[in-house]
């Protein structure tokens, strides 16, 4: 059915409450159809590559490499979830009834939270790991750090919760049509979940990373200072001191591609509108979730090991018995 100024309705057979499908030709759906799904399919497939690469070789199990790992799987599970929904509703009538659509857009955002907290995790390791490296080994163990991660991912759920209480238990209840899927947050709601998961974690990167970069000046200074008449002593200390440079610097760079995605998507919160269906919001949630597919790309350009990791695992030796204990570092 259609109506009067010639726009299908998404349930004729509601006609004065259903909504209008997008207007798009045949030929444009195809096209965005087949580029999502591409970008989805890579996004999926770099981020299994990090999550493989991490979980099966033994000396990647570092606790920055698995904090890396928490956030290739948050990345994947955009791929997998988030970014085929996101299109689908954007693109077409949303079918799958309210409470599938309040549950969709809850995943979304504990998979955003959790991305935000693995960040500000990443930033404590760099900043103890450069700023007090004597202490490092004893205060970052691999078991802490994982403590670390299943809090970050098991808090965001009734934090969240919270958040969207009223979404939760009237699906539907903000649709202003049937076949449409939007969520929205109160106002007191939308200012504690901007100071908690965008102001105060950003304040703690940035105050981190200031700090991880004066300090590695001074050390790169010192380490240019003392290149000559070294003991081995002190030169195995400077080298070890130059990996840590460098992984700060690797990570410096995740940490400012993060804050470039996800900054927009706050903006647009604080710019006073809560509900997730605009076009400008389409645009802002499409910017966050390609930083899921760039984040392994920064890993293949400044990480040796991923790129020995992924050879290794595109020609299937990590098949064989013990590659597990293969030294790829």
């Amino acid at each position: 059915m259609e109506t009067q100024d010639g726009a299908e309705l998404c349930f004729p057979q509601l006609f004065n409450t259903s909504c209008k499908k997008p207007s798009s030709s045949t030929t444009q759906a195809i096209i965005l159809y087949t580029v999502m799904s591409c970008v989805s399919l890579l996004i999926v497939a770099l981020n299994l590559l990090v999550i493989i690469s991490v979980s099966h070789f033994r000396r990647l199990h570092t606790p920055t490499n698995i904090l890396l790992l928490s956030l290739a799987v948050s990345d994947c599970l955009v791929g997998i979830l988030i970014w085929p929904g996101e299109v689908f509703m954007t693109t077409n009538c949303w079918f799958l009834g309210n409470l599938t659509c309040v549950i969709f857009m809850f995943v979304s955002i504990i998979i955003i939270s959790s991305s935000v907290g693995n960040m500000v995790l990443i930033s404590i390791d760099r900043y103890v790991a450069i700023c007090d490296p004597l202490h490092y080994p004893t205060r970052i163990t691999v078991s802490r750090v994982k403590l670390c991660v299943c809090m970050c991912w098991l808090c965001s759920i009734p934090y969240n919760s919270l958040i969207l209480k009223e979404n939760l238990t009237h699906p539907g209840r903000y649709n202003s049509c049937h076949g449409e899927c939007v969520i929205v947050i109160n106002p007191i709601s939308g200012v504690v979940d901007l100071v908690l998961t965008f102001i105060f974690p950003i304040t703690v990167i940035i105050v981190l990373y200031m700090r991880v970069f004066v300090v590695a000046v001074s050390q790169a200074r010192a380490m240019r200072s003392h290149i000559t008449g070294v003991t081995l002593q002190l030169s195995a200390t400077q080298t070890t001191k130059k990996s840590e440079l460098k992984a700060a610097r690797t990570l410096g760079v995740l940490v400012v591609v993060f804050l470039i995605s996800f900054c927009p998507y706050y903006i647009f919160s604080v710019a006073g509108d809560n509900s997730y269906t605009s076009s400008a919001g389409f645009f802002v949630f499409h910017m966050l979730f390609l930083n899921s597919c760039v984040n392994p790309v920064i890993y293949a350009l400044f990480y040796p090991w991923f790129r020995k990791a992924v050879k290794l695992i595109v020609t299937a030796q990590i098949l064989q018995r013990g590659s597990f204990e293969a030294n790829i570092l």
